[in-house]
């Protein structure tokens, strides 16, 4: 069942709840929405919830990897969508040019 695609309604009641506080977290969370929506399971979806949980500040940190995994207790989904929120950096900034 926690790889079963999420179906509409619960999809919009997710979305409803990730409505943050912070434009910088509205903007991440709106762009994993855009690549992932389609192809969101159940259990992806309960590790987002899971993320939402965090005060707005503790969210951004973690996303922005500015406080480290180990300070937030999450499961295993919950960290696999982190990692799936979390911006790209380009190769260009990650090779220092």
């Amino acid at each position: 069942m926690q790889d079963e695609l999420i179906d509409a309604r619960s999809l919009s009641k997710l979305r409803w709840r990730c409505r943050r506080g912070l434009l910088e977290n509205d903007l991440l969370i709106e762009k994993f929405f855009a690549e992932h929506e389609r192809t969101l399971t159940v259990a992806q979806a309960n590790g987002l919830a899971e993320l939402m949980d965090l005060a707005d500040n503790d969210l951004l940190d973690l996303l922005l990897r500015r406080k480290d995994e180990a300070e937030t207790p999450l499961n295993g989904e919950t960290r696999k969508v982190l990692e799936m929120l979390r911006p790209r950096v380009a190769a260009s900034t990650a090779v220092g040019n």
